[in-house]
């Protein structure tokens, strides 16, 4: 309850961040972007939330103490995303030919690294766009493509691509929606249905990958 009451008052807390700390408070929402979608640890922080809170509060008057630079903040939170993805794509990169070499492990089998390989190379490009607007996915995407010895090239364009779609679109959506009275008057309600509607997806691939196992 303490977390949606936190949210739920996020753009309150980013007006004050802002105040606070002036120019840094771009640094540190980088940090947070960067932090979801480059290390794997932490695929917890409120990457969709945060960015339409933000594309909100960017919209207020700019007189106003806190209020946010449009650009910059999509420029910021854009590269952060991207050099996010390609640090956690490269990591899985280093990590992947190390531990996936014992023939009669279950979890490092290589063959599982092989098909890892195929699948990116396949399907690769359409997984890391997709995967940004999936929680927790979005995590874990670069980093198995990164493991699974997907092209660099290829890797960095699609990497490039989910970045300006995913940051621009929910910074837009706040930016345009996020001050309309019901909207702003009921944000914690609002946050709920984001992050509802942006788990779906993973939760029917879990429950069907269940049914199938069975």
């Amino acid at each position: 309850m303490e977390i949606l009451q936190f949210l739920g008052h996020l753009d309150q807390h980013l007006l004050q961040l802002s105040q606070q700390y002036g120019a840094m408070a771009y640094v540190i929402l980088f940090i947070i972007i960067f932090s979801e979608t480059g290390l794997v640890v932490a695929p917890f922080l409120p990457g969709d939330t945060l960015l339409f809170v933000a594309g909100a509060v960017a919209a207020l008057d700019s007189s106003l103490a806190g209020a946010y630079n449009f650009p910059t903040l999509f420029a910021v939170l854009t590269a952060a995303a991207f050099l996010g993805n390609t640090v956690n794509f490269h990591i899985g990169r280093y990590l992947g030919p190390r531990v996936f070499h014992w023939e009669k492990s279950r979890w490092f089998n290589p063959r599982h690294l092989a098909q890892a390989h195929l699948f990116f190379e396949r399907h690769g490009g359409k997984t890391i766009i997709l995967s940004r607007f999936l929680p927790i996915i979005r995590t874990y995407a670069p980093f198995v493509a990164g493991v699974g010895d997907m092209s660099r090239t290829r890797f960095l364009l699609f990497n490039a691509v989910g970045a300006v779609l995913w940051v621009g679109s929910l910074l837009m959506a706040g930016y345009f929606f996020g001050n309309v009275p019901f909207i702003k008057g009921n944000l914690t309600a609002v946050i709920v249905v984001i992050v509802v509607v942006t788990l779906l997806p993973v939760l029917f691939a879990g429950w069907r990958s269940r049914n199938h196992s069975r």
